[in-house]
């Protein structure tokens, strides 16, 4: 539910800020299923054990947990930011 919660609001903050980004959440067994596809994996802390698996599942495409104040705090702007500067979209 929580992440569910923070995905619509990256998503009204990617808007906000005339973002063109695709924001989906999804269980991480699907996640890595479509890995390929993505930019960057961001995990919720609550998962942050699986950092490894996802990392050697996705290749080239980083992996990245998201920060638990951030999470916690469904701080959308800051986790875009960080986002962003992780594939080098400052």
């Amino acid at each position: 539910m929580s992440t569910s919660l923070l995905v619509q609001k990256m998503k009204k903050e990617a808007a906000a800020k005339g973002l063109d980004v695709e924001i989906d959440a999804s269980p991480l067994a699907s996640a890595l299923d479509k890995v390929a596809d993505a930019d960057i994996l961001m995990l919720g802390p609550q998962i942050s054990y699986a950092r490894k698996e996802a990392e050697a599942a996705a290749g080239k495409v980083p992996v990245a947990v998201i920060a638990m104040a951030d999470y916690g705090r469904m701080n959308a702007s800051k986790i875009l930011d960080d986002a962003f500067k992780i594939i080098g979209r400052d």
